[in-house]
């Protein structure tokens, strides 16, 4: 709905300034050839991986960049071995909770049996394996563990959720991921009792004991989202692997320069994007059972939503960190995917409905008249595409002085904020 109080009122609007945060380019230039090293570098001899046998590879939902390269190359060594690789998805309740939904959330992300070079074998069915802690139920994949041997890949990066010696990896793709949904959500709930660290420790153990997991590739992006390590690891040395691949994910997690924000603009929302559909890690937002504080970094008065991916096939969990999103978001967003994400991961919060407004103008308006603020070149506001890209961003005037202050930061252009007939930004561009 539009709100006449302020949708004419232009001394809201602030000028902006384009801010490049100046990162160290630390990135891998050859993928391929930095996932065959690693792996040689493993000793892939060691994994029992034997001609003719048959190999799963678990993938994900997260948009990782040069993923489609990574997974080829994975199956490439997997053939050369004499074996044949099927990719499994691996993404819990993503997709709708459905075998099909799981196969279009991995066509979304540009992994096919065409650039792949192997089949996807795509099913909602799991075994119990185990049980750990107090009998909490450990499930796996029943394709997975149909096969002779199982590798999975995912990016390894601070969770939404919890902070702890490993958090969202290799660990939580195979108890979360290739759990399913009824392995996710049996974990979810035992997390209230147990807290999110404790299950995703026990349960990935019990999986490297019990399962045919033989190695995972670990993926850790800098800044500009590029891999700046790729880590091949037999399932024994897991838990110390990614470990460590935490801390240096943690040391180039990009996060805004700021302690206190009135607004914060965010573009995209997605699952593709973040498993919160914005990142708390640099929104500071997170309200939700057994979640930790996230609010140390940064303190937000208004966060408004404009759109919602389209790789997130219609998931719009997270909006309900928000405090305002447009029609146009809300549209997007299959409730029913939404919902249960939000019952599998027993955050109910992420779906609520925020206050819905009919266009960007009106969400960027209302964030800015609602923060408290009555004098435009006070307000402290920065708009983002997402909350995985904030090497560059747009800063309002009255941040200048902050940022002048830091050395990595590089002020650009002045952008006065402007909007189609339709209410869309089409100014202060990504």
């Amino acid at each position: 709905m539009e709100c006449p109080l302020f949708i004419h009122e232009n001394r809201v609007i602030p000028e902006f300034y384009r801010v490049v945060m100046n990162y160290p380019h630390s990135s891998i230039t050859d993928v391929e050839l930095a996932v065959n090293n690693s792996i040689d570098q493993m000793k892939f001899e060691q994994c029992g991986i034997m001609p003719g046998q048959s190999v799963a590879i678990g993938v994900g939902s997260r948009n990782i960049a040069h993923l489609p390269m990574m997974v080829k190359t994975l199956c490439d060594r997997v053939k050369a071995a004499g074996a044949v690789p099927v990719i499994v998805p691996a993404m819990g309740s993503h997709g709708g909770a459905e075998a099909t939904g799981q196969i279009k959330v991995l066509e979304s992300l540009g992994i096919t049996e065409k650039s792949s070079g192997t089949v996807i074998r795509s099913s909602m069915e799991v075994v119990q394996i185990d049980t750990a802690l107090d009998g909490v139920p450990v499930f796996f994949s029943r394709d997975a563990l149909a096969m002779d041997h199982c590798v999975v890949i995912n990016r390894i990066k601070p969770h939404t959720k919890f902070k702890g010696d490993v958090e969202s990896g290799i660990y939580k793709m195979l108890c979360i991921g290739m759990g399913k949904h009824q392995g996710a959500v049996a974990l979810h709930q035992a997390a209230l009792r147990h807290g999110f660290h404790n299950v995703i420790k026990a349960a990935g153990n019990s999986i490297i004991r019990h399962t045919n997991i033989r190695f995972a590739l670990g993926i850790v992006e800098n800044q500009h989202e590029e891999p700046f390590e790729i880590k091949a690891m037999l399932a024994k040395d897991l838990f110390f692997e990614e470990a460590r691949l935490l801390k240096a994910a943690k040391a180039h997690f990009p996060q805004l320069p700021f302690k206190h924000l009135d607004a914060l603009i965010i573009k995209n929302i997605g699952k593709d994007i973040s498993g919160s559909g914005m990142d708390p890690n640099v929104t500071g937002r997170a309200y939700d059972l057994m979640e930790d504080d996230f609010s140390v970094n940064l303190s937000v008065t208004r966060i408004a939503l404009l759109d919602l991916s389209e790789k997130s096939g219609g998931n719009a969990i997270g909006l309900g960190n928000a405090d305002i999103i447009t029609e146009k978001l809300f549209k997007k967003m299959d409730y029913e995917k939404t919902l249960i994400n939000a019952f599998t991961s027993t955050s109910l919060r992420k779906a609520f409905i925020p206050v819905r407004l009919d266009s960007e103008q009106s969400a960027v308006k209302a964030a800015f008249f609602t923060a408290g603020i009555k004098n435009t070149d006070q307000i402290r506001a920065v708009i983002i595409r997402d909350t995985r890209y904030i090497a560059e961003f747009w800063a309002s005037s009255s941040l200048l002085n902050e940022l002048t202050e830091i050395p990595e930061a590089s002020i650009e252009e002045k952008c006065s904020l402007s909007f189609s007939d339709r209410g869309d930004i089409v100014s202060c561009l990504f």
